[in-house]
């Protein structure tokens, strides 16, 4: 079982569709460690389009598209990158709780 804290690198990163079956729409970034060998997924976002059906609002979703993109803003500042894609192998924490992804950060003092 993993347990607490672990260093590994960013694998992949994204902004556009992914969470769930895809029909979201944020950011997207897949942590690893060859050493440890481990690997996990995090997803920031809302869902992309809105049936009548829906219990949240177009205000709900702006608000999250605007928190998923603030998490890009700080995620490229802490890294020192201008865009998503140069996240690729950037060193970062990663906190598990019982195999539970609980947090990462960048690791900004090796950088």
């Amino acid at each position: 079982m993993m347990d607490g804290q672990r260093i590994g690198r960013i694998e992949a990163a994204s902004f556009g569709l992914g969470g769930y079956q895809d029909a979201q729409m944020g950011f997207s970034l897949t942590f690893s460690s060859t050493k440890d060998c481990w690997g996990v997924s995090y997803f920031k976002g809302y869902w992309a389009t809105r049936s009548e059906y829906a219990e949240w609002s177009l205000e709900d979703q702006a608000k999250s598209f605007a928190d998923a993109v603030a998490l890009v803003r700080d995620t490229l500042q802490a890294a020192k990158v201008s865009s998503v894609d140069k996240l690729v192998g950037i060193p970062v924490a990663v906190t598990f709780d019982r195999n539970i992804l609980a947090s990462w950060r960048v690791l900004e003092e090796v950088l």
